[in-house]
Parts: structure tokens; C-alpha cells; sequence
């Protein structure tokens, strides 16, 4: 459609005929500018109900049709006053993981903590703490596919190595998920990986703060894997 407009446009102008192309052209802008109207989300107000926005939201992502909810402007404006995030994504910092991204979110919905291979220290928690205080109605775990933190976990222990710097701390706090499966047969990295989410996951549900909410049913806590290729979340704790 493009190409024919400035292809008729060309002649037009050969032939003087500027101010028809004019009227054209602002036709096409008028009818191609227009905002389409977001259809308002109703509020979330439990934790099944955060989980299936999410997974709705990943299954848009997964297959290319994001629909990119609370991205506009007037949401802009609207969370600069102030926010009520309904879920926290405590997740690995991978760069191909963005959690907004793979569950098709937007501004204001979302708490988002991230360190390499989720592994737990005081900050995080007390992040994650806050989120729960603020109002969350959700803890995902989110783990994945192929993960790099992992992977160098293994690869210290196997070879009874010792990593630099601060790095060695997320090998101590992925250690123990490496320990629990290493006898397991298949995929030594996957293996790992389902370990340490739900270890993690039985880790918040032990924090006094993130206990307390879940015995008075205010939130929930799940483990999640996100499979690189695919695109898909799957909750497996």
C-alpha cells in the first residue's frame, strides 16, 4: 500500500495535481494514527487469578501475538502517582528472560527481582518481602532453560574448583539443588534447574513475612520453568 501511495504521489506532482495528493495522504494518516482503545482489566484480587493473567499473557508471547497491556502513556501517567503491582517475579538475570516480555505485562503490574540463578540473600528476600507488604498477590519463581549459573555450578563441583570473587556465592546457594539430583539420570543442567527452583520456593514459603501471608491465604507461591526455545512457562512447583 506504501509503495503505491508515493508511487501516485510521483505523478501527481508531474501533473500538479499537490493538493489532491494532500487530501489523499492526510486520509490515509487520519485512518492509520488512531490509538486503539485498551480494554480495561479488571482488578486482581486473588492469587489464581494473578496466575492465570500471567500465564494468559505468556501463552500470548509464546505464540507472537502480544497483545502489550498498560504500555500506553495515559499508564504512564496513571503509575507515576502510584502503583499496586498484584505479582513479584523473583527470577535469574539472563538476559533472554526479561519477565515483562514473557508474560506480555506492562507498567505498574509487576514487582521484578533478579539475581544470576535466583539464588536467595538477604536483599532479595527483603524485596520480596516489601512486594508481599505492598499488596502482591503472587511469588513466581522463575527459573529456565539452559541457565548459565547453573551450568558453572556444575562445572566447579565437578571439577572441585573454586569461583572467583562474589560469583562463588551463587555456587554455594545452587549447590545444594546440585547435591540433591546429582545421581539422577537425563539432563544433568535440567536436572539442576527444576531442583533449585523448588528449593527456592520452599525457601520463601519458610520467610516469616512471606509464611505469615501465605497461612492467612493473602498470597500464593509457585515455582516456574521458562524453556528458552519454545518460549512457554511451565509451573513445576
Amino acid at each position: 500500500m506504501a509503495g503505491k501511495l508515493r508511487f501516485s504521489r510521483r505523478k501527481f506532482l508531474l501533473a500538479g495535481g499537490i493538493a489532491t495528493v494532500g487530501t489523499v495522504l492526510a486520509a490515509c494518516t487520519s485512518s492509520t494514527t488512531v490509538a486503539p482503545v485498551a480494554t480495561p482489566e479488571p482488578s486482581v484480587t486473588n492469587a489464581d487469578q494473578a496466575l492465570a493473567l500471567l500465564m494468559d499473557g505468556n501463552a500470548r508471547y509464546a505464540a507472537n501475538k502480544p497483545a502489550r497491556p498498560n504500555q500506553s502513556t495515559e499508564r504512564r501517567a496513571e503509575v507515576s502517582k502510584e502503583q499496586r503491582p498484584w505479582a513479584a517475579i523473583w527470577g535469574c538475570i539472563d538476559s533472554r528472560v526479561p519477565p515483562e516480555m514473557v508474560f506480555d505485562r506492562g507498567l505498574g503490574d509487576l514487582f521484578v527481582v533478579r539475581t544470576a540463578g535466583q539464588v536467595i540473600d538477604d536483599a532479595a528476600q527483603g524485596s520480596l518481602e516489601f512486594a508481599v507488604e505492598e499488596g502482591v498477590k503472587l511469588v513466581v519463581v522463575l527459573g529456565h532453560q539452559n541457565c548459565g549459573a547453573v551450568k558453572a555450578t556444575i562445572s566447579t563441583v565437578d571439577q572441585n574448583g573454586h569461583a572467583d570473587g562474589h560469583i562463588d556465592a551463587l555456587v554455594k546457594g545452587i549447590r545444594p539443588a546440585y547435591d540433591k539430583v546429582k545421581s539422577q539420570t537425563g539432563d544433568k543442567v535440567d536436572n539442576v534447574v527444576r531442583a533449585n527452583i523448588a528449593m527456592q520456593v520452599e525457601i520463601l514459603k519458610a520467610n516469616d513475612i512471606l509464611a505469615h501471608a501465605l497461612k492467612d491465604g493473602k498470597i500464593k507461591i509457585v515455582g516456574a520453568r521458562y524453556d528458552l526455545e519454545k518460549g512457554t512457562v511451565e509451573i513445576i512447583a
